[in-house]
C-alpha cells in the first residue's frame, strides 16, 4: 500500500513539474487582453500599414486560442508576426515585407484552426 501511494505521489510531482515548466514559457492570461509573443510588440510595431492584416475573429477565448493560431500563422513564410487580443476577437497579422496572403486563405488558415471569421481589414486600423 505505501509504494501506490508512493508512486502515485512521485508521478503527481513529476506531472506538476513537467506542467509547470513548460507553462512558464509564456505570460498567462484569461482575462481577455492582448495575448502576442515577446518579440510581437517590437516586431509589430516597425511594420508599415500596407503589410498588416486586421481579422475580427469569433471563439477566441484563451490563451490557448492565441497560442494555436500563432504556430499556424508563425509556421508560414509570409508572415513576419501575429497578435492576438482576446477582449477584442482580433487577430494583427504583419506581413513580411512586399507579401501578403488572399481573403479566402485567411479564412481557411482560421476557420481550420476552429474560428469563424467575421471581418478582414487590410492596412492600418484607424479608431
Amino acid at each position: 500500500m505505501k509504494i501506490s501511494i508512493t508512486a502515485i505521489l512521485f508521478m503527481t510531482l513529476f506531472f506538476a513539474f513537467q506542467s509547470h515548466a513548460q507553462h512558464g514559457e509564456h505570460e498567462h492570461n484569461h482575462e481577455g487582453q492582448v495575448v502576442e509573443s515577446p518579440a510581437a510588440s517590437n516586431d509589430m510595431e516597425n511594420v508599415s500599414c500596407e503589410d498588416t492584416i486586421n481579422m475580427e475573429v469569433s471563439g477566441l477565448v484563451c490563451d490557448f486560442c492565441a497560442r494555436s493560431l500563432e504556430k499556424v500563422f508563425l509556421k508560414r513564410g509570409d508572415v513576419a508576426e501575429i497578435k492576438v487580443d482576446l477582449g477584442k476577437s482580433s487577430v494583427v497579422i504583419a506581413m513580411k515585407p512586399g507579401l501578403t496572403i488572399d481573403d479566402a486563405t485567411l479564412t481557411k488558415l482560421i476557420t481550420d484552426s476552429g474560428y469563424n471569421v467575421s471581418a478582414i481589414h487590410r492596412g492600418c486600423k484607424h479608431g
